[in-house]
């Protein structure tokens, strides 16, 4: 598992996101930092615990002009009912196949 190192640039990626828009990583270069976060699974209990946190802190990262994106495995249907259920108010972006977890090392 390869982690990208601190100072390089983060690997670039291209994902739908739960609206099944596409969301790129470039999109926001020099313009937001960006806290991306990988989860296993929708709905699952530690994601729903993890998802809503983030949720519940959304105003103290966009203070420090942040945005959060959420990424998992899961389709982008399944993403639209995560959002939904939990009330979530940032992106997921599916990940299917695990390419962009990979890339980060974050999927074992």
């Amino acid at each position: 598992m390869a982690f990208p190192k601190i100072g390089n640039i983060a690997p670039a990626f291209t994902l739908k996101n739960q609206r099944d828009e596409k969301v790129s990583l470039k999109q926001f270069r020099d313009k937001k930092n960006v806290v991306l976060y990988f989860y296993p699974k929708a709905q699952t209990p530690g994601c729903i615990v993890q998802a809503c946190g983030i949720r519940d802190s959304l105003k103290n990262f966009e203070k420090l002009d942040t945005i959060v994106l959420g990424v998992s495995p899961d389709p982008v249907k399944k993403l639209v009912n995560f959002e939904t259920k939990q009330s979530l108010n940032f992106d997921l972006l599916s990940d299917e196949g695990h390419v962009i977890a990979d890339k980060y090392g974050t999927w074992d």
